[in-house]
Parts: C-alpha cells; structure tokens; sequence
C-alpha cells in the first residue's frame, strides 16, 4: 500500500487538548518536498514514541492535512500502516450502522470516552510524493480514520461526548481546572 512509513523521523512533543491548533480546521498541503517527507517521519516517529496507532499532523503543533497510522485490523489482517495528506473521510450514507466503542487520544492521556461512529469508513487523498491513496476500514480501522480527520477539522473525540463527560475526562487528565 501506497503510505507505508518512511524513515527515521524525530519523536515530537503532543500537543494537548486546549491548545488552538487542535481545535481549528487545518490547511490543504500544496508543497510535496522535503519538509512533507521531514514532518511524515516525524509524526510517524511521534505516535509510536507515544504508543498510539493514529496522529494527526495538528497533534504535533503543525496545521497541516496530513494524517499517519498503524493501526490493527481487528478482522484478522495485518495492521493497517499509513500516511494520508489531505485526506477526503467518505461514510456510508444514512441510516448509518453505528458502533459505540471506548475511544482514546494521545492530546487527552489516559482517558478514554465512548462514542458513536460508523462501523465503515473511506479516506481517499494522497501520499508525499501527490500518489492516490484509499484506505478502506471497518471496526478500528474505521475507527480510526474518522478519529484522525476529525483531528484535521479541529474536532478531538472527547468535543462529541456531553459536556458533563467531556468536563470529567478533561479533569482527569489533568486538562481541565478543578
């Protein structure tokens, strides 16, 4: 698969929830030189620092439309490992197959929250050298995409819970004021 990770990248920090990268749309990549291929690496190199299967190019402080995973199949395939720039999330059309399910969050650690997401999901862009890319998942994998372009529309998981929950899983995590 076109996306597979790429070199040896630099562990970056995450950036936390309140912080105002997270929580704005990012912008469309036009340059596909040696800065994409640098920040590809990095983040790559970030989310396995921090023991995650997604990140999003936001969650290191850069606003950019790019995404990264290595996420298991949890139908028995190999894990899903990739990189997406500019990523276009297609669902399925209503009504829609939903599957409630613990969902966590590198910029929200150690807390976990359930939410709603379709069991299927489609992300369709392109890798660092501007190649087609689709990525087709169910039940994680699926999971995982809509989580990682949410990211990228300035959504975190935890903006889907009821504000009670939210408030509390923030507090939890040392995110929120008493």
């Amino acid at each position: 698969m076109s996306g597979q990770a790429v070199g040896a990248g630099v562990a970056r920090d995450i950036t936390m929830y309140g912080t105002p990268v997270l929580h704005r749309p990012t912008a469309q990549v036009t340059d596909f030189g040696p800065d994409l291929h640098r920040l590809v690496a990095d983040m790559f190199a970030s989310m396995y620092a921090a023991n995650g299967v997604g990140l999003a190019a936001n969650q290191i402080g850069v606003g950019l439309r790019v995404f990264v995973m290595d996420c298991p199949d949890t139908t028995g395939g190999p894990n899903v490992v990739a990189h997406v720039v500019n990523p276009v999330l297609e669902l399925p059309p209503p009504p829609r197959e939903l599957a409630v399910s613990g969902e966590g969050c590198l910029s929200v650690p150690g807390q976990r929250g359930e939410v709603a997401r379709t069991a299927v999901a489609v992300v369709t862009g392109v890798d660092m050298h501007g190649e087609p890319v689709r990525i087709e998942g169910t039940e994680l994998v699926a999971r995982c995409l809509q989580h990682e372009c949410d990211h990228l529309d300035g959504t975190v998981y935890v903006d889907r819970l009821t504000a009670k929950e939210r408030k509390k899983i923030l507090k939890a995590a040392g995110l929120a004021p008493d």
